[in-house]
């Protein structure tokens, strides 16, 4: 056999599988909790389950992960600074938070010149550089830079910042013309800095893997699922996480051609977090039209078209307005935070005897996921805090007897968004345990907490109120996919009208649907969406709400076996593939002479003639994209398939006129 072993770790589980690549057999799998607090032991768990020697005997290893994914729904990530040069402008001219995800609190310029053809080039005053901005700087956990002009003259002030950076601050440094072609600045800063800010997330979840793998005698390569479905290596992936935005979802498309064969269909992929939509047509996956845009982040990150949106096993739900209400912010669950710590459950009874009811979510606990690297930059409430979690959760409630700090004024969102903290909270996966479609966690905790919500709502404490609620909370979440679905399917048959979103109007109609589902039509109007192509759920949670969904639809419901596992298995259909574009730009001189400029990842240079240019062209094209497909992981004998793209127009008197082209090189290797 020819065994491959996958793994993916999402915000709630990670799953491994063994695979035959020979028989496309699944031989084996193991799911476990992703343990935030430290990765290594989730994926120790997973691996657990699977046969030693068939890890040992692997031929590879393909991880995927939605960590990075979560983290920009979540606001999460490393304390992150970017430097942009040639570019003085303020930031909010551009509306750069807006557009781009680019808070000016994070990215500060620098004044450079430099030609737009890349062949001037202008460097700074480093030393008044570092006077102005070293001490911003060195208050960040890692560090990026972005040039106006790298696409066409090589990056030089990208280059020389990450030596400086990697000298003076020690810190992790990453060009964002290392990252992308993006003419766009602002997009490609946007890239460089989320990168830096995963940095920690998807390093300490490689670093896992790998030493794990290593303990057990496993030799295999270590490969990570991209956004765009391909692989990368893992020491690459470590220092390009922003290219695993969308493993997780990529690896799902991966997975979904073998659970359906119709051409047409729709995957949702439930997890602990968030739920991705893909969309397959005519039996090919849509790609994304653009760079990835994802939590506010403008990417120039190419990918499979995916929708994540923040709702999961774990999303959380609050009695809010006089109504029970679901929230995108993840929580750990109730039942399974009692599993874990047994004092939450008698603090929760004492809490439902007492009857204290407050606007604030007195039920939930904070439990202390890690210990920050410094704590210089955090407040004194905040260092309270971390002082009392260490000997355990706090509750809400008694969040002024254990730190001393008033709810009322008490901001721990920059602790959890760092990851620092954790908060437990009533979620779906509690109302599952309640139902009794899930049982594997302390159901006992999720009641008493449910009933605590229905104080909160002013409602009886009774068992036929508390199973009304436990319907109401699958309503939500049923209703949640459903309005989603929905906006997905109708930005891929209408692109021009909803490609940037549904609008009120629409959207309120969407929810009038669901609200009246199931009843007789009256007056005027017949709520009537509906698709022919198929549902296709994956993750552990979807089989419980999808079925309801695709019902309402008019849709064939398709729960694959073995869905639960789905990422790991795509982890490994994913190949190797690695594409490079040289662009030519023609331009005339003063005197009417035609010269071309060939913008190579190198530097930019000025050929006379544009045979010489495209051959030139064709060169970097390839050099560039061998040495990518290696740096990705492939080895041996490549060979790339190189050609040329002709730009041009017509002149107002029928003649053909070109335009520059671009020389475009492709390395793919098949690693099953």
């Amino acid at each position: 056999m020819k065994i491959g072993i996958g793994i993916d770790t999402g915000g709630t589980y990670t799953d491994a599988v063994a695979y035959d690549f020979e028989t496309d057999a699944l031989l084996a799998k193991g799911k476990a909790l992703t343990t935030r607090e430290n990765l290594a032991d989730g994926i120790r768990r997973a691996l657990d389950m699977l046969p030693p020697e068939m890890i040992r005997a692997a031929a590879l290893v393909s991880l995927s992960t939605t960590l990075a994914t979560n983290a920009c729904l979540e606001d999460k990530g490393g304390r992150a600074k970017m430097l942009i040069f040639g570019l003085n402008d303020e930031l909010s001219r551009y509306d750069a938070e807006e557009k781009y995800g680019l808070k000016t609190a994070s990215v500060r310029l620098v004044d450079t010149f430099g030609s737009a053809d890349g062949l001037a080039v202008d460097a700074p005053d480093w030393d008044a550089v570092m006077r102005e901005h070293g001490g911003w700087l060195a208050d960040s956990d890692a560090l990026s830079a972005a040039e106006v002009f790298a696409v066409f003259n090589g990056a030089p002030c990208e280059k020389q910042f990450k030596e400086l950076a990697a000298e003076r601050f020690r810190a992790p440094c990453v060009c964002a013309g290392e990252l992308s072609s993006e003419v766009n600045v602002l997009i490609r800063s946007a890239t460089g800095l989320l990168n830096a800010r995963m940095f920690p997330i998807v390093r300490e979840f490689v670093g896992a893997a790998l030493a794990d793998f290593a303990e057990r005698g496993c030799a295999a390569p270590v490969m990570v699922v991209r956004s765009d479905g391909t692989l990368m290596s893992s020491e690459l992936a470590e220092n390009r996480p922003v290219e695993t935005i969308l493993s997780g979802p990529a690896a799902s498309v991966l997975a979904g051609g073998s659970f359906c064969d119709r051409d047409d269909y729709v995957i949702l992929d439930m997890g602990g977090t968030t739920t991705d939509v893909s969309v397959v047509r005519g039996g090919k996956p849509v790609a994304a039209a653009r760079g990835i845009r994802l939590g506010g982040w403008q990417t120039s990150v190419r990918g499979v078209y995916v929708e994540p949106f923040a709702l999961g096993g774990d999303s959380t739900i609050r009695a809010a307005d006089g109504k029970l209400r679901l929230f995108p912010r993840r929580a750990t669950p109730l039942c399974v935070a009692a599993s874990r710590f047994p004092q939450i459950k008698p603090a929760l009874a004492e809490l439902l005897d007492r009857g204290h009811i407050n606007r604030f979510p007195l039920h939930e606990f904070y439990v202390l996921v890690r210990e920050p690297a410094e704590q210089k930059s955090y407040g004194s409430r905040e260092l309270a805090l971390i002082r009392a979690l260490r000997s355990g959760p706090v509750m809400l409630e008694n969040l002024e007897e254990a730190a001393g700090i008033d709810i009322y004024h008490f901001d721990g969102e920059r602790l959890e968004s760092e990851g620092v903290i954790m908060r437990c909270g009533v979620t779906p996966t509690d109302f599952m345990h309640l139902a009794g479609d899930f049982g594997a966690y302390d159901a006992e905790a999720s009641g008493l907490a449910a009933r605590y919500l229905l104080r909160c709502l002013g409602r009886a404490d009774t068992p036929d109120e508390l199973r009304r609620l436990t319907r109401e909370a699958y309503d939500m979440v049923e209703g949640r996919l459903y309005e989603n679905v929905l906006r997905v399917i109708l930005a891929q048959r209408f692109p021009a009208q909803f490609g940037d979103g549904v609008d009120a109007q629409t959207e309120f109609l969407i929810r009038e649907s669901w609200e009246k589902r199931g009843e007789e039509p009256n007056g005027l109007f017949r709520y009537a969406f509906g698709t022919k192509a198929a549902l296709v759920g994956v993750g552990a949670p979807i089989h419980i709400f999808l079925p309801e969904v695709a019902r309402v639809l008019g849709a064939e419901c398709i729960l694959p076996r073995n869905a639960e596992v789905a990422n790991a298995l795509g982890s490994l259909r994913a190949n190797i593939n690695a594409v490079a574009r040289v662009d030519i730009s023609q331009r005339v001189t003063s005197g009417g002479e035609m010269y071309y400029i060939v913008h190579a990842p190198t530097g930019s240079e000025r050929y006379a003639r544009l045979a010489d240019a495209s051959e030139a062209a064709k060169s970097a094209a390839e050099t560039a994209a061998l040495r990518e497909a290696r740096l990705r992981g492939a080895s041996g004998t490549l060979r790339a398939e190189t050609y040329l793209e002709r730009r041009g127009a017509s002149s107002a008197w029928g003649q053909d006129v070109s335009l520059g082209g671009s020389a475009v090189s492709e390395v793919e290797v098949r690693l099953r």
